[in-house]
């Protein structure tokens, strides 16, 4: 009867929270992984999920929802010669004052191409502006929007003025951000954690922060943090517990398969475990270094390659240790019918462990460069090529 009520209030619980009226999660642990040598402010998160009554895979995401930064808010508010009070809508819901809607309903850094057509088209003299927003200078418009803020164009262009009404209804939602789960529920069960690289640089003389990793890093610590959980079906561990699996995770990418190798010990999956980790120096840039070494240990982890680019005078990424490992890969893979999983950035890294992966396939499989795209393009059909990037 216990179990039962307990039940009951979970899926009540589960039922009063949604994409749009997400869970207050509570931040319980907010601690720097990187070394104060390092060039990354890369940070572990914890936050309390206690009474959600909501669920997430390994392999998923939850969308964490930030406020913005209360100073920027309040230097656009002072720009535009408003108080903060006047009433504006927002994007859903009943109107609120209008630093409120800055602090929660709009995204204020990133300017959208509506305002910047505003205020081209207001100040007295915006010729740059007009020029870069012609049709076929959409290259050139990225580039010169590189490092450069809404609040940017507003004190460059104070002769374009806008009521606060009319200035939010030109600026975009507030989106969510997604972070991968770095931790499994049957490890901590009423807890998430993260990885998160905090973004802060300067640019144009300003200092510039990253939305959501600065608000975790900054503001959280004495407010909800809205979290709702995101399903890759895609990314998830094998239904098989005996399945190998190779995991290439440089970087923040590591974050799932730190849950995958909790899933594992706590289920006591057989299947056998390799981690490829990528980063700048060994000494301050190895994120959850002595978790992984004690899996090793333990058995859990049954390989560790690590790749440290900046350790010496050549640079060594992940794909690089793939092809040491070349012919053990390819045992694994054909042999014993592994998964192969990659998570980070999308844009150099995911492609070149995709190159790499194609050529251990045609070199140690004795295969033409045709036939080992088609054994790629098939492990990826079977899903056991499976690619979380970003």
């Amino acid at each position: 009867m216990i179990e039962a009520t307990a039940s009951a209030a979970a899926t009540v619980a589960a039922t009063r929270y949604t994409r749009a009226n997400p869970f207050p999660a509570r931040l319980v642990v907010n601690r720097r992984l990187s070394g104060p040598e390092s060039a990354k402010d890369t940070r572990h998160f914890e936050l309390d999920l206690t009474g959600w009554g909501l669920s997430f895979e390994v392999g998923d995401s939850l969308a964490v929802y930030p406020s913005n930064d209360p100073q920027l808010v309040d230097e656009i508010v002072h720009t535009l010669g408003a108080t903060g009070d006047e009433q504006v809508p927002r994007p859903r819901g009943e109107p609120t004052a209008l630093r409120e809607a800055l602090l929660r309903d709009y995204s204020i850094t990133q300017p959208p191409p509506k305002l910047l057509r505003a205020v081209a088209e207001r100040a007295s003299a915006a010729p740059t502006l007009r020029y870069l927003l012609a049709p076929d200078r959409k290259h050139d418009l990225e580039t010169y929007l590189w490092g450069m803020e809404i609040v940017d164009f507003l004190l460059e262009h104070p002769s374009a003025r806008f009521a606060p009404e009319e200035f939010v209804g030109l600026l975009t939602k507030l989106q969510p951000r997604l972070y991968s789960v770095a931790s499994s529920l049957k490890a901590y069960p009423d807890q998430v954690h993260f990885i998160v690289d905090v973004v802060s640089y300067e640019s144009h003389g300003r200092p510039r922060k990253g939305v959501c990793s600065s608000f975790l890093a900054e503001r959280a610590d004495d407010v909800p943090v809205p979290v709702f959980p995101s399903v890759a079906k895609h990314f998830h561990l094998p239904e098989d517990p005996e399945t190998p699996i190779i995991m290439i995770g440089p970087g923040t990418g590591v974050a799932p398969f730190r849950a995958y190798l909790q899933e594992r010990k706590a289920t006591g999956a057989k299947g056998e475990n390799w981690l490829f980790f990528g980063a700048q120096h060994e000494s301050c840039d190895f994120a959850y270094g002595d978790e992984f070494k004690t899996y090793q240990r333990e058995g859990t982890l049954t390989r560790l390659d690590c790749a440290w680019s900046r350790d010496q005078r050549e640079k060594i990424y992940v794909q690089h240790r793939m092809l040491e490992n070349a012919a053990e890969i390819w045992k694994w893979l054909d042999a014993e019918g592994a998964h192969f999983f990659v998570c980070g950035d999308g844009r150099r890294m995911a492609k070149d462990v995709d190159a790499a992966l194609r050529k251990i396939v045609q070199e140690h499989g004795g295969k033409s460069i045709d036939e080992a795209n088609e054994y790629v393009e098939k492990l990826k059909s079977n899903k056991r090529y499976k690619r979380d990037v970003y």
